[in-house]
């Protein structure tokens, strides 16, 4: 039902964005570095790696530069218009076509690179693996302002590795073990709220039982139920 359910959204997409993407993509094509899209190995379902599609926002060898693959604050290697393009999360659109190849889900955990996801816990990673990731899913929602957590003092990958993922990865636990159709729609409306409504903590109140968070990201992610 799932699936049904992701053809059919990510079409309809595709179709009524088909302006947007078009546009965005002549853009890239004449600034930048030139390049319209960014494609790098992410793991999925069973462990599985696969290509996930991202509009071009960074320096082409970014992943060998700096933090790699953990983008933080002000980070350098962001070109010009990808700072617009990753604040509104029109960057993640083109993942509509892995959701159409069967790599992906509308909703899920956050697809990570090989560096990322070594930071989730080995129990942690194989609950992960259980199911596809997805576009946004309940870890993407609440940690929806990353960039801006890992600024300042905590720009780091030690701050990552040592207080984000473990957190994180007991976020993408919650949503395999609680994983339903009504979940999967409620993450979808949570979804479009806070791209409406960015300093909401609705999430709080819309998914029961999430994990709380670790006193040091109280604020950062609105945390005050």
């Amino acid at each position: 039902m799932q699936r049904f359910f992701d053809i059919l959204f990510s079409s309809l997409a595709i179709l009524i964005l088909s302006p947007l993407l078009i546009a965005v993509s002549i853009v890239l094509r004449f600034t930048g570095e030139g390049e319209i899209f960014f494609l790098q190995e992410r793991i999925g379902k069973e462990g599985r790696s696969f290509k996930l599609y991202k509009f071009a926002t960074m320096l082409k060898n970014s992943p060998n530069i700096g933090t790699g693959t953990v983008t933080v604050k002000g980070d350098a290697r962001i070109l010009p218009i990808g700072g617009m393009l990753r604040k509104t999360k029109i960057n993640e659109l083109p993942q509509l076509l892995n959701i159409l190849f069967g790599d992906m889900s509308v909703i899920g955990p956050r697809p990570l690179t090989r560096q990322t996801f070594s930071a989730y816990t080995a129990e942690v990673q194989e609950v992960i693996k259980l199911v596809k990731p997805g576009l946004s899913g309940v870890g993407s929602i609440v940690f929806r302002g990353e960039e801006d957590i890992l600024s300042g003092k905590d720009a780091s990958l030690d701050y990552y590795r040592n207080v984000i993922a473990p957190y994180k990865g007991e976020l993408e636990r919650w949503f395999v073990e609680n994983n339903s159709i009504a979940v999967y729609f409620k993450a979808i409306a949570m979804t479009v709220w806070v791209v409406l409504f960015s300093k909401s903590n609705a999430v709080w109140r819309a998914f029961e039982g999430l994990p709380k968070p670790p006193k040091e990201l109280h604020k950062a992610l609105n945390y005050n139920v």
